[in-house]
C-alpha cells in the first residue's frame, strides 16, 4: 500500500501538466481565431469602403446613367413586391 501512496502524487502531477498543456493549446487556438476574425472584418470593411468610393465616382461621372439604374431597380423591386403580394 505505501507504493500506491507514493505513485499518487506523480499521477496527479502528470494530470496537472496535461491539463496545463491542453489549456495552452486551447488559449492559442482561441487567440488565433480572434486574430483571424479581426483580420477578416478589417478586409471586409476595406472592400466595402472601396466599393462605396467606386460607386460615388461612377455616379459623379455618369449621373443620368446612375439615375436610370436606380429608377430601373425601383421599378423591378416594385413589380416583384406587387407580384409576390398578388400571389396570396
Amino acid at each position: 500500500m505505501p507504493t500506491d501512496v507514493l505513485e499518487m502524487p506523480a499521477a496527479v502531477e502528470e494530470a496537472l501538466r496535461e491539463v496545463s498543456r491542453i489549456k495552452e493549446i486551447v488559449t492559442e487556438a482561441v487567440e488565433d481565431g480572434v486574430k483571424t476574425a479581426v483580420k477578416a472584418i478589417k478586409q471586409g470593411r476595406y472592400a466595402a469602403e472601396d466599393m462605396i468610393g467606386d460607386a460615388k465616382h461612377t455616379v459623379r461621372k455618369n449621373p443620368f446613367q446612375a439615375m436610370g439604374v436606380v429608377f430601373a431597380a425601383g421599378v423591378l423591386t416594385g413589380a416583384l413586391v406587387g407580384w409576390l403580394a398578388s400571389r396570396d
